[in-house]
């Protein structure tokens, strides 16, 4: 009798994501590649299928170098010198940002261009794409909180207003408020404080899914690629509610994981994680 195994329906591609590959495979089936400034998506297997059309990914410094030729910006976004740089170089852009980091970025740029003295701090992982593009509207002037430890990164002395990166942990960022709005009043200036809730929904409600969903299942295997801070995130909410829980990027990997032929197991991923993976290893560990 086949293993009992179930796909987490919440998991897969978030909207930016969907979008910004249908983007690409609309444009690929009428020319023979397209230029993707960074991987498309955090996801190895789901890159691998892409470049197999004809998508060419590039990095920045690549991009100095093109001249009359198309570009795809992805879901995670692009700083404002990106741009600049491919109107100069008579590069179109095909820009697949997401709706909710663009909304985050122009509110972003507004506030540095009217807050005066305000500095404008961002909740995110140092160096991953959609930061560097939130810091651009900034003039790279804003200030990255990665830990409670950048805290001291702050000047205390001036007003601040602070945002999250789309897909940070809700907890962890409400515990970044409270840990800055705490320095503000020891400081007697609460009222210099202030942030606005910019972390995605979909990402924020993944957490409780995915929680619930680890507690009904002896094993819990994991897709997501591991430069997908999304994926890290769930997995470890999976970890925290499932010591047996366990983090794939493709199917070759299940051979390692020790399942008993009577185990229930789970298969769910991050946003950034194709269901076609997700249905291929469920399929394969169902056998």
């Amino acid at each position: 009798m086949p293993r009992e195994v179930v796909i987490d329906e919440n998991s897969g591609f978030c909207f930016g994501v969907i979008n910004a590959i249908r983007t690409a495979e609309e444009h690929l089936r009428k020319h023979p590649f397209l230029y993707c400034l960074g991987d498309i998506v955090h996801n190895s297997e789901e890159v691998r299928r892409l470049t197999s059309m004809g998508l060419r990914i590039i990095t920045n410094e690549q991009l100095h170098d093109l001249r009359d030729t198309t570009v795809l910006i992805r879901a995670h976004g692009e700083p404002p010198e990106t741009y600049r740089l491919a109107e100069k170089n008579r590069i179109r852009l095909i820009d697949a940002t997401c709706p909710v980091v663009l909304r985050l970025q122009k509110r972003i740029h507004d506030e540095y261009h009217t807050g005066g003295n305000k500095q404008i701090l961002i909740f995110g992982k140092k160096g991953h794409a959609e930061v560097v593009g939130l810091l651009g509207q900034t003039d790279n002037t804003g200030l990255v909180i990665s830990s409670p430890e950048d805290i001291e990164r702050i000047d205390f002395s001036r007003p601040s207003k602070l945002y999250s990166q789309t897909t940070q942990s809700l907890e962890r960022y409400n515990e970044l408020i409270g840990l800055i709005r705490a320095r503000y009043e020891a400081a007697g200036h609460t009222e210099w404080f202030s942030y606005e809730d910019t972390i995605c929904r979909k990402v924020a409600s993944r957490a409780r899914q995915i929680a619930d969903f680890a507690t009904r299942h002896n094993v819990i295997l994991f897709i997501s690629g591991e430069k997908s801070s999304n994926g890290m995130y769930l997995y470890n909410i999976c970890r925290e509610h499932n010591p047996r829980s366990y983090l794939l990027s493709r199917t070759e990997q299940l051979r390692e994981v020790p399942i008993d032929d009577n185990d229930t197991v789970g298969v769910c991923g991050a946003t950034s994680t194709p269901m076609w993976l997700m249905e291929e290893i469920a399929a394969a560990c169902a056998k």
